[in-house]
């Protein structure tokens, strides 16, 4: 009986701990981000600006991307707060922006976006985990 409550303990921790953040759920998420941006050593800016080094970034500074004045003039310096709430509704967050994107409504999925985008650094390359 002892060895069924060890294990089922086991079973539980793992699961948390599986469900902080994933990095390749998160390259999943990614996929519907793909349409607008990019990210990768071989990114460019597209219909969005790219997200290689998002996190620590001014907002609206990218070079050779035109920005909306809102995005621009928001104030905002992307970490992992800010984003989750922007991504759950961008328009919301800075009125008047050009993304369109409807929202990210679900934690984990966030959680898992935040842990992919954050390997990308704002010199292009993949960071080391």
């Amino acid at each position: 009986m002892r060895s069924i409550a060890v294990s089922v303990t086991f079973l539980i921790v793992g699961l948390g701990h599986t469900r902080a953040q994933d990095m390749a759920a998160g390259e999943r998420v990614f996929a519907q981000c793909r349409a607008c941006h990019q990210v990768n050593e071989n990114a460019k800016n597209a219909v969005g600006p790219h997200l290689n080094g998002l996190f620590g970034r001014v907002a609206g500074s990218v070079e050779g991307y035109n920005y909306s004045p809102a995005n621009k003039n928001s104030g905002i310096t992307w970490d992992e707060a800010t984003f989750r709430e922007y991504i759950q509704n961008p328009r919301a967050k800075i009125p008047g922006t050009k993304m369109v994107y409807a929202g990210l409504k679900d934690e984990q999925r966030i959680n898992d976006l935040i842990a992919y985008l954050k390997q990308f650094n704002a010199q292009r390359q993949k960071a080391t985990q």
